[in-house]
């Protein structure tokens, strides 16, 4: 230990002492940086719509964990994800129908899976023979507003069953006032894209003279379009003893996924998909218990933490620790290894090294005084005077010598073993006595 306080009061020791506060300023520095913040946003839906409803249940759940977690309501799928792939928006996180988004175009998105089914829903004041019979009529249609996933996909819709959209008078109603203008005879249909718990579609499926138009063809729309699903809404679900739907209905469906921004913290991934595993886990009218979230890769590459969390689940530290102490002992633990690297070399091996090296000054005078020995054994008589030459330079280079004190017997016994010689090379000279030292 004395050896190893010299070492740390010389030069090399000092740099020693150097570099380690600045490796651990520089491991505190990147902790510091790389934790999480405390604040998402997340864009939704429309007021009212299931979107808004499983945010704010997000936002609970996030908050027992001391994140705040912001709503942003907006008119639909495309319009959350506008607001994703915009530099300037401050979204981190939305909701996104399949079929929406193409990959290539969004590089900086992924997804942390799939979360439920949207059915699409076609409700009017007519039978599907009678819809498909006046397809070229001027119908009063709600196809859902601009910014929503509702638009595109019933355009999409409307083409394959050779209705012309041109002709029909399309009107872009949120979902409430699209039921309430059905309802009150404003509207001849409305198609909708939303899930069971939607206030309209549960209102339109159970009103007397609305019409819930199934998809027979379900399976020829789901191998045109792999994205969609095929979903089964069962006979008297929406009501019992009106028995509606009258049958067993088809219907093609929507997978909607969680997207994030790929900057978004993976701690705060992490967060996101406990809650979405809270809020989606249970059985629904089309969804299985624990068929989602699923880690699905529809348009976007689902997040590599994402896919850990589904295959893995929370790590020790998560499960037994509060989420914020385990995300600090897991930068910990990460940064660990590296400083370990650097850290033990400097305390251990450098002051070693050091060592070694003025020991071999010691053991270096020491090789010059064996060969001077080793010549006298074989010198010719009438060299003393050399001989002694090269011990007086050998024994100054031992003077010279600035050495720890640890080190102070090992430089004794060299001076003692000069002086030995000395005297050994003065008697064989012939008794001269010997030199001090």
């Amino acid at each position: 230990m004395a050896t190893d306080r010299q070492y740390f009061r010389r030069p090399i020791g000092v740099v020693s002492l150097i570099l380690t506060a600045a490796l651990l300023s520089w491991a505190v520095l990147v902790i510091v940086r790389a934790f999480p913040g405390r604040h998402l946003v997340i864009a939704t839906g429309a007021p009212g719509s299931g979107y808004v409803h499983f945010a704010e249940q997000y936002r609970e759940i996030l908050a027992r964990d001391g994140v705040r977690l912001r709503l942003v309501t907006t008119r639909g799928a495309l319009d959350n994800l506008r607001l994703l792939s915009d530099p300037r928006s401050d979204v981190d996180v939305g909701f996104v129908q399949a079929g929406t988004v193409d990959a290539q175009q969004a590089p900086d998105l992924e997804s942390l899976g799939t979360l439920f089914y949207e059915p699409i829903w076609l409700f009017c004041r007519c039978s599907f023979s009678e819809l498909l019979r006046e397809r070229s009529s001027n119908w009063r249609l709600s196809i859902g507003p601009v910014g929503s996933a509702d638009r595109p996909l019933a355009l999409k819709l409307l083409a394959l069953n050779g209705i012309d959209s041109r002709q029909q008078h399309l009107y872009g109603y949120a979902p409430e006032e699209a039921a309430r203008a059905l309802l009150a005879g404003e509207l001849d249909g409305v198609v909708l894209l939303a899930g069971w718990d939607s206030p309209a579609v549960q209102a339109l499926a159970r009103a007397p003279q609305i019409t819930l138009i199934g998809f027979p063809r379900a399976d020829a729309y789901v191998k045109r379009f792999p994205a969609l699903s095929k979903v089964v809404l069962p006979r008297g679900f929406a009501d019992l003893p009106t028995d509606r739907p009258p049958q067993d209905t088809q219907l093609v469906a929507s997978k909607v996924s969680l997207v994030v921004r790929t900057r978004v913290h993976p701690a705060l991934k992490y967060l996101l998909e406990q809650a979405a595993i809270a809020v989606h886990s249970r059985a629904g009218v089309f969804e299985r218990s624990g068929e989602f979230p699923a880690a699905e890769e529809i348009d976007l590459p689902v997040s590599a933490d994402a896919r850990r969390m589904y295959r893995e689940g929370p790590s020790i530290l998560q499960r037994y620790l509060p989420f914020w102490l385990a995300e600090l002992l897991t930068r910990v633990l990460i940064l660990l290894i590296p400083i370990a690297g650097i850290v033990y070399p400097l305390w251990t091996l450098a002051p070693r090294t050091y060592l070694w090296l003025l020991q071999r000054r010691i053991n270096r005078l020491y090789g010059e005084l064996e060969e001077l020995e080793f010549e006298l054994r074989t010198a010719e008589p009438g060299l003393r005077e050399n001989f002694l030459r090269r011990l007086d330079a050998l024994d100054r280079h031992a003077l010279d010598l600035r050495l720890p004190t640890t080190f102070g017997e090992g430089t004794y016994n060299l001076k003692a073993h000069i002086h030995a010689l000395r005297e050994k090379v003065l008697s064989i000279a012939g008794g001269e006595p010997p030199r001090s030292s």
